[in-house]
């Protein structure tokens, strides 16, 4: 945990950047795809994506069941990156939980090259707890954990490369 593991993925889109982001921009895009983010909603007034909204976030994995986050934007850069923080079971985001991110870089030629990752972090979680619960299982814990977000990563980025190029 303390190494910060990642999970990412990337895929050309035959889009514009304007495209690709009018996507990822919006918080609900992902819940389109089948990944654990269930639905999203923006909280305390917010309408849209700006540095330092809150969104609440409900997921759902057939193995960890379902559970609510809640997330402030700590990357919005149109057309080039959107990112979000998750806060800890305590209430903070120091350390958040995990921090997710788009980036986008127009292609020559045309398109967009589309990558989406997620750091976990240190913050208090159900991650947090299992592991300390079985320390002498950490990297296998880290390792299933990372390959099912790696997994929702994949569709969220596919769903997205369909819906921009449709």
């Amino acid at each position: 945990m303390a190494d910060g593991p990642k999970a990412e993925a990337e895929v050309r889109v035959a889009a514009s950047p304007a495209q690709v982001w009018a996507l990822v921009s919006d918080i609900t895009t992902p819940s389109r795809f089948g990944g654990e983010l269930q639905e999203a909603e923006w909280l305390e007034g917010a309408t849209g994506p700006a540095l330092g909204a809150t969104f609440v976030g409900r997921n759902r994995n057939e193995k960890l069941g379902s559970w609510e986050t809640v997330s402030r934007i700590c990357d919005y850069r149109p057309e080039r990156a959107f990112g979000w923080e998750v806060r800890s079971a305590q209430g903070t985001f120091e350390p958040p939980v995990a921090r997710w991110r788009f980036e986008l870089e127009p292609e020559e030629g045309g398109g967009t090259r589309l990558r989406q990752s997620v750091t976990i972090g240190q913050g208090a979680s159900y991650l947090t707890r299992t592991i300390e619960s079985r320390p002498e299982q950490e990297e296998e814990i880290i390792r299933l954990r990372l390959g099912m977000l790696e997994e929702g990563i994949r569709s969220t980025l596919d769903g997205i490369r369909r819906l921009a190029e449709s």
